[in-house]
């Protein structure tokens, strides 16, 4: 069994849609593989996916890869993953599973000056965006995850959504009759998208037009 880093929180009817979409895309993930698969949500709204047959440990292998995993037990000095839980002046708290938080204080950040709060809030951080770190006595954000971040900040700017798969985002952007404003969605959790405007679309205007067809959290990303 994997468990996905990436959690499913919302309920009723879009629980079943968010829980289809993932089950369609762990089948995508796993291709031609010879494995059978079973994708539940367990009590702390992380996705399992339970994955039987010959090529079953490569298949796991590709759902960590893909989506990272959450695991029982955190090792020091090593990589994990959690989702962003709250943040406050003293730093940002991940859920890690298993009802456990990690906190990443202030200056295991490494995303520039400012409070927590408003690094969040350059950097367009939904709640329970996927952050990978590393464990020790004084967590800090991995390297690769600070890279991957400063990359959200570049280009002509970006609306980071939760709370709607990439599918729904899609939509949603169309409904408001801006197709043209934006070059794609791209996925960053299974409830986690980032717009990426077009050169002369305004990210803030964007949120004002988008916000009124989504129940959801949307900030901007100003480079």
């Amino acid at each position: 069994m994997v468990v996905l880093a990436t959690k499913i929180y919302v309920q009723g009817d879009a629980r079943d849609r968010a829980l289809d979409s993932l089950t369609s895309m762990v089948g995508n993930d796993l291709g031609d593989l010879d494995v059978t698969y079973d994708v539940g949500i367990r009590g702390d709204d992380f996705p399992s996916v339970t994955v039987e047959g010959p090529d079953e440990t490569v298949a796991r292998n590709v759902l960590r890869e893909e989506w990272g995993e959450i695991t029982a037990t955190l090792e020091p000095g090593e990589e994990a993953i959690g989702t962003l839980e709250s943040w406050d002046d003293d730093g940002f708290v991940l859920d890690v599973g298993h009802g456990n938080t990690v906190r990443i204080p202030a200056d295991g950040l490494g995303l520039g000056t400012g409070t927590p709060s408003q690094i969040r809030k350059r950097f367009g951080l939904v709640q329970h965006l996927p952050l990978r770190f590393v464990y020790d006595d004084s967590p800090r954000l991995a390297d690769a995850e600070r890279d991957r971040l400063y990359e959200l900040t570049r280009g002509d700017g970006r609306v980071n959504v939760n709370s709607a798969t990439r599918a729904q985002v899609r939509a949603t952007v169309n409904r408001a009759g801006h197709a043209q404003d934006i070059v794609t969605v791209e996925r960053l959790g299974l409830l986690e998208q980032s717009i990426v405007c077009k050169e002369e679309t305004d990210p803030p205007g964007l949120i004002a037009s988008i916000g009124q067809y989504l129940a959801a959290e949307l900030l901007a990303v100003v480079p």
